[in-house]
């Protein structure tokens, strides 16, 4: 799968339950190459909460302590509709201040805690890949259609994450790459309430369209933001 790794490689993957998170847990189990995927979600052991800092804190810690040096950080978390179910705003009268901060706190504000706590653990020397999930309207530039405020916004922000991620772990290995990724329209419960059966892929087929793109960029790409077909998204 990551034919750009080393041999024996291990990478975290947070958000392992969700449906691309297991999908992409699936098809790197399958690589000879790797030693070990790492899943991290609510329900495993150590238990990651991306509300919770001290769970992410205390997995990090965990791993820390026998000695993992990571070789990928996959964070495949994020949410469409608000925990207590609010579909995404079709206008501005529609916003919130509480279901905005939902989002911008498990899709930005949680990503960016993740980074904090598990990029230390990536290797200094060898290749490195770091990736989250995006949304392709979380492009300004490409935004023709309105709506959807927060969703946009809090995607938006977690994109100037990952990119001032990216150069922070540059200063620290130059073989690193940290990318923000859009999946497409995937067949999985976040998707399926608003996909009007324009799905673009099932889970597994995005995972090993992720695995590609992320397999093949190079150093200088780092920061940037990428469909699952590899093609650069407009900020």
């Amino acid at each position: 799968m990551f034919s750009s790794l080393k041999d024996g490689y291990q990478l975290a993957v947070l958000g392992a339950t969700g449906g691309i998170g297991g999908a992409l847990c699936r098809a790197i189990e399958r690589d000879p190459k790797c030693s070990r995927v790492i899943k991290l979600s609510r329900s495993t052991s150590p238990a990651i909460d991306l509300l919770e800092e001290a769970t992410l804190r205390a997995a990090a810690e965990c791993l820390s302590q026998q000695n993992v040096e990571l070789d990928g950080l996959l964070i495949a978390s994020g949410i469409l509709q608000t925990p207590n179910g609010t579909p995404p705003e079709k206008s501005f009268r529609d916003v919130s201040l509480a279901d905005s901060r939902s989002l911008f706190e498990i899709n930005a504000i949680g990503p960016a805690l993740a980074l904090k706590h598990f990029t230390p653990l990536l290797s200094r020397k060898s290749r490195t890949l770091t990736m989250a999930l995006s949304a392709r309207v979380g492009s300004i530039g490409d935004n023709q259609l309105g709506g959807w405020i927060s969703y946009r916004a809090s995607k938006a922000a977690l994109n100037q994450i990952v990119h001032t991620a990216a150069i922070e772990l540059t200063r620290r290995n130059k073989n690193s790459v940290c990318v923000s990724l859009h999946p497409g329209t995937i067949e999985t419960p976040l998707s399926e309430p608003f996909a009007r059966d324009r799905f673009t892929h099932s889970a597994d087929e995005c995972a090993i369209n992720l695995i590609n793109v992320l397999d093949q960029l190079s150093p200088d790409q780092t920061g940037g933001f990428f469909d699952y077909a590899g093609k650069e998204i407009p900020w």
